[in-house]
């Protein structure tokens, strides 16, 4: 019973995801990228190039263009990701046109000042970057090439973030002929921006907090002792053979919070000054005494 109302509990919480991952996105294209002229990729980056050309309304400009990927979407990840796609494309044409009502298509900056073009990018890029992360992480989208996107993303080792960025770069390029080489500067910056901050919010809050350390020394089982004992972490003892000497050494693989680092490499050095350590940058770790990995943003099997 408790299983089924934590599995209930986390369907609620992804369709949050979508409904405030749209509005943050509609936010970004009405506040900032509409009004700046900043086209950054995907089919909201045409919509504002098609609103400046012809005239047509952004959010549902955003609507008819999303309809033809939103199929190939239901094709590749089934009828569940067709669903909540369908609402992440939904709610982003909705919010985007209730915005447009209520603040136009000039925005919230006044851009007789050149600086209101350059914050435009960078805040932009924020609410970008924050909605399109919480959309992705539901395991949804927001409709058009963030579906291609993560397509690319299943099939290639490249991450969500890269992707969008690959897919946009192409309309960024397009944006020059209707806008210039300075609006089309501008609006890598957003996507810059939005690419990192799509990863941090699927990485979750635990991003870049820990190290992966690889611990050879002859010295494994005093060592061992200071990770359970001392810094109440664990870890993984695994035989290697020197690739010089041809003899069996003990390794030891651990991830330590970077608060507890330099303590175990105090430690280390106490215990065996000839040891030889390799500090790794861990994105994130799931499990037990980290994140949980039912929790973890890498758990959705559409991510």
């Amino acid at each position: 019973m408790t299983d089924k109302k934590e599995e209930s509990f986390y369907k609620v919480l992804e369709y949050f995801y979508t409904v405030i991952g749209s509005f943050l996105t509609a936010a970004a294209v009405v506040l900032f990228a509409t009004p700046a002229k900043i086209a950054n990729g995907g089919v909201s980056g045409i919509a504002i190039i098609l609103h400046h050309t012809l005239g047509f309304d952004v959010g549902f400009l955003i609507l008819v263009l999303s309809i033809p990927l939103f199929f190939v979407g239901i094709m590749i990840f089934g009828r569940e990701y067709g669903l909540k796609s369908l609402l992440g494309t939904i709610l982003f044409s909705f919010f985007t046109m209730l915005l447009t009502r209520w603040f136009g298509d000039t925005g919230i900056i006044d851009y007789s000042h050149y600086v209101s073009y350059l914050l435009s990018a960078i805040f932009a890029g924020i609410l970008f970057g924050a909605g399109l992360g919480f959309v992705l992480k539901s395991g949804a989208n927001t409709g058009g090439t963030d579906i291609i996107a993560q397509i690319i993303a299943r099939f290639t080792p490249l991450s969500l973030g890269t992707a969008l960025f690959t897919t946009d770069a192409v309309i960024v390029l397009c944006s020059i002929f209707f806008f210039g080489i300075e609006a089309a500067m501008y609006a890598i910056i957003t996507i810059y921006i939005t690419g990192v901050g799509i990863n941090k919010i699927l990485l979750g809050a635990s991003s870049y907090n820990s190290k992966t350390l690889y611990i050879i020394t002859d010295k494994a089982e005093e060592i061992r002792k200071v990770i359970l004992d001392e810094l109440d972490h664990s870890g993984t003892i695994f035989q290697a053979k020197g690739l010089y000497t041809g003899e069996d050494r003990p390794v030891l693989m651990t991830v330590i919070k970077k608060n507890k680092i330099g303590r175990l490499i105090n430690e280390i050095k106490n215990h065996d000054k000839n040891a030889f350590v390799i500090v790794q940058e861990t994105y994130q770790v799931m499990g037990e005494g980290f994140t949980p990995i039912s929790k973890a943003a890498w758990s959705s099997k559409h991510i």
